[in-house]
């Protein structure tokens, strides 16, 4: 892994990865007097070449990202154009920004981790029976009819801002 702290110039420490990923795994959200909030953002790229930003319910599972959507979604059209994309969470204390390729994922195994995941933390996904993605009772309108597509979003590099003392400001090559 390279390491950047750009906080240098400003006395600021690298920040731990670890403790990043640490937060990640356990779901951490941030203070609830923080100003920051838990929604996750998922940036992908219009044919255009212009950013396109919207909130998903993602999911931080074996050191990666996931997220679904439907086929006919703007962010579903995106990455199946471009997979280039990035992902921006607010953690306890902590921003983090992580960018990488979106791969669809049919593997019949992985496919019900991630809805067992989805489960239990409160969506109540499945595998769909065509076993290329996912159902559950109830999604947000705009993603249209399941099965919903997965995506892992595997990261490349990400960017950790640290709030509480004594800050700080890095960037991570994986």
């Amino acid at each position: 892994m390279e390491i950047t702290n750009l906080g240098k110039a400003d006395g600021l420490p690298p920040v731990d990865w670890a403790a990043v990923a640490e937060k990640l795994d356990a779901g951490s959200a941030p203070a609830p007097d923080a100003a920051n909030s838990r929604t996750t953002w998922l940036s992908t790229i219009n044919e255009d070449g212009s950013p396109h930003v919207t909130a998903v319910g993602a999911l931080w599972l074996d050191g990666t990202f996931w997220f679904q959507t439907g086929a006919g979604t703007r962010k579903g059209r995106n990455v199946a154009r471009d997979p280039r994309c990035s992902v921006a969470v607010s953690v306890r204390d902590a921003d983090v920004v992580i960018e990488g390729d979106a791969a669809r994922v049919t593997e019949p195994g992985a496919l019900a981790r991630i809805a067992k995941a989805w489960a239990d933390n409160g969506w109540p996904a499945k595998p769909d029976d065509s076993g290329l993605g996912i159902t559950a009772p109830f999604n947000a309108p705009s993603q249209g009819p399941p099965p919903w597509n997965v995506y892992r979003i595997e990261p490349r590099s990400a960017i950790v801002t640290v709030a509480a003392e004594p800050g700080g400001l890095t960037r991570f090559r994986f």
